[in-house]
């Protein structure tokens, strides 16, 4: 069972550097080992440490959730904890975030985890939603799916092909780095989804474009908006790690005098 173990541990190490395209030379050299030491480690001729296996998955940026597993691999407890959200300890975490998604108003701004499912949302999200079918709103919602889906967000999106290809190309990059098959899966599903407007394969600018804004259609207006993505800097708790904050700005002043005005409905707030 030990051989087993270390051998495991060392094949996962091995995909991880191979996925980050470092050579054992350049790897080594990063962590301040030998690459003989790195390559014993990798063929499951040399167990690693605890500390060992820490150091090289720090090297190699793998996310917390994808460390525990590797030193469950090599026979070491998990080294950072993945919290419910509602625990005591995150307290301060749920205080961020809710002061944030409530500071953004009249803007939308909503928090979700790894997977794209909706942790939380503030009122002005609402906004993007109308129309979508109620069983894409039903919990767990996963924001990437009610985006693109033909009965979610998509039909109102006049940009359709545009934004599809930002956010495909956004998820395949996070697929790739953190080797999750969820969200493997989740891009082929989405990639299923049909669509009407040529995908551009290269995100080049338009005249004054500086980002990829969506282009909302809602009744008589067209709503154009920036996205920003704000996560926790220094995290050490699996779920953390996994929270973003996804904010919506407008991208012009009728979209700006659009969303103040919508603010001072009492049904909207």
């Amino acid at each position: 069972m030990t051989t087993v173990k270390q051998r495991q541990v060392g094949v996962l190490l091995r995909e991880w550097r191979e996925r980050r395209r470092l050579s054992q030379l350049q790897l080594s050299l990063d962590a301040d080992i030998s690459t003989r030491h790195l390559s014993f480690v990798e063929t499951g001729r040399s167990k690693p440490t605890k500390e060992m296996i820490l150091r090289l998955s720090e090297r190699l940026d793998v996310p917390l959730r994808e460390r525990n597993s590797l030193l469950l691999a090599g026979g070491y407890a998990p080294a950072y904890p993945a919290s419910g959200l509602d625990v005591p300890e995150l307290a301060a975490v749920r205080a961020a975030l809710r002061q944030v998604l409530a500071g953004h108003e009249p803007y939308p701004a909503l928090v979700v985890d790894r997977a794209w499912q909706l942790v939380e949302s503030n009122a002005s999200v609402a906004l993007l939603l109308e129309g979508a079918a109620a069983d894409l709103l039903a919990p767990p919602v996963n924001v990437l799916r009610l985006s693109l889906h033909p009965e979610g967000v998509a039909p109102n999106i006049a940009n359709l092909g545009e934004w599809r290809a930002h956010v495909l190309g956004r998820l395949r990059r996070q697929a790739a780095a953190t080797a999750d098959p969820a969200l493997a899966e989740l891009l082929a599903e989405l990639r299923d989804y049909p669509c009407d407007q040529p995908e551009p394969e290269v995100e080049l600018p338009g005249a004054s474009d500086v980002v990829v804004p969506l282009r909302l259609r809602h009744g008589d207006h067209e709503l154009s908006l920036l996205s920003m993505t704000t996560v926790f800097g220094t995290p050490l708790d699996v779920t953390v790690a996994e929270l973003a904050i996804e904010s919506f700005f407008p991208a012009d002043q009728s979209t700006a005098d659009f969303l103040r005005a919508r603010s001072e409905f009492p049904d909207f707030a």
